[in-house]
C-alpha cells in the first residue's frame, strides 16, 4: 500500500518527496503573556525562536530540552503546536461577541487559539465524544485562561440538537492524519478507510452547516492528505448542501486542483487549500473556507 499512496499524492503533487522533517512550533497565548516577554523568556533559556511570518502568534523554536516541563508550558504561557494547526482558527476569524462552534474540539489547541483571537470575547461551545479527551480539553482550557467556552460531551453528527445558531463553526474533523505522524503511517493505510472516514465527515458538515445562521462560515480542516476525505468531501458538500466556497487568503501552501484521479470537480475547489510536508517542513493539512446561502 506504500507504494500506491506515493503514486496517489505524485499524481496530484508532481514533486511530491517524503518529508518528516518537521519544524517544531509553538504558540504564543497572549492571554497570558506578551509576545515580547515571552522570547525574553526563552532567549535567557538558549531556547531559540523565529516568528512564523504567515501566523499571528506562531514561532518555530529549537531547545535541548522538552519545553512541555517548563513553567512557560505549564503556566499556559505556550501552546505547542504544529505550525499548519494553527492555520485553520485564523481562517475562521472569529469576532467579537460571535458565538462560535468548534465540532471536535478535544484536546484544545484550536479550541483555545479561538478564545486567544478575541481575546475571551467570542462565546464557544466545544464538542466531543470522549470523556478522557474532554478532560483534557478542560485541563488546557484552564491552563491557558479561556474563560468563555461551554463543553458539551455529544456527538457533533446531532450538533442541531443543541438548538442554537451559530455565527461561526470549526469543523477539524476526525481524519487519517498523514505521514508524518507515525513512522509505518504509509503500511497501515487504505483507500477504503479513506472513504469511511468521509462518510462520517459528511453528516459532520451536514450537521454543522444545519447549526449555522445564514450567511455563516464554516470552516473544514484535515491533516489528512487524501482526496477522498478533502476535495471529495468539499464537492459532496457543494453538491448536497446550500453552501459556497469563499477564499481563505492563506499565506501558505497550494490551491487544490480540479481534476484529480481523473475526476472533474467543481472549479470553485481551486479555493481550497492544501499544505504538502515535504514543500513547508509542517505536517500536512488542508483546510478550506464555506458561507452558508
Amino acid at each position: 500500500m506504500k507504494q500506491e499512496l506515493i503514486a496517489r499524492y505524485k499524481e496530484i503533487c508532481s514533486d511530491f518527496s517524503i518529508n518528516r522533517n518537521i519544524r517544531n512550533s509553538l504558540r504564543i497565548n497572549t492571554l497570558k503573556i506578551t509576545e515580547k516577554e515571552i522570547v525574553k523568556k526563552f532567549e535567557e533559556k538558549d531556547v531559540n525562536l523565529e516568528k512564523i511570518k504567515f501566523l499571528q502568534n506562531g514561532y518555530y523554536y529549537e531547545s535541548k530540552f522538552s519545553l512541555s516541563s517548563t513553567p512557560e508550558y505549564l503556566q499556559g504561557m505556550i501552546y505547542l503546536q504544529d505550525a499548519a494547526s494553527q492555520i485553520p482558527a485564523e481562517v475562521l476569524d472569529p469576532e467579537a461577541g460571535e458565538t462560535v462552534l468548534d465540532m471536535s474540539s478535544a484536546p484544545g489547541s484550536k479550541t483555545t487559539q479561538i478564545a486567544q483571537l478575541m481575546q475571551n470575547k467570542v462565546t464557544i461551545i466545544a464538542l466531543d465524544t470522549s470523556h478522557s479527551r474532554i478532560e483534557a480539553l478542560k485541563n488546557n482550557l484552564e491552563r491557558c485562561f479561556v474563560s468563555n467556552c461551554i463543553i458539551y460531551k455529544k456527538d457533533a453528527r446531532f450538533a442541531n440538537e443543541l438548538g442554537i445558531k451559530f455565527d461561526k463553526i470549526l469543523l477539524d474533523a476526525p481524519c487519517s492524519g498523514n505521514y508524518t505522524q507515525e513512522e509505518d503511517w504509509l503500511s497501515k493505510r487504505n483507500v477504503e478507510d479513506f472513504k469511511s472516514n468521509a462518510r462520517m465527515q459528511k453528516e459532520m458538515i451536514r450537521a454543522g452547516i444545519k447549526c449555522l445562521k445564514d450567511k455563516g462560515i464554516l470552516v473544514y480542516s484535515t491533516c489528512s492528505l487524501e482526496p477522498e476525505e478533502d476535495e471529495f468531501v468539499v464537492q459532496w458538500a457543494l453538491d448536497n448542501l446550500d453552501v459556497e466556497l469563499i477564499n481563505t487568503d492563506v499565506k501558505m501552501g497550494d490551491k487544490c486542483k480540479t481534476n484529480i484521479f481523473k475526476k472533474e470537480l467543481n472549479k470553485e475547489i481551486n479555493k481550497c487549500m492544501r499544505i504538502w510536508p515535504h514543500k513547508t517542513g509542517m505536517q500536512g493539512f488542508f483546510i478550506v473556507k464555506m458561507r452558508k446561502k
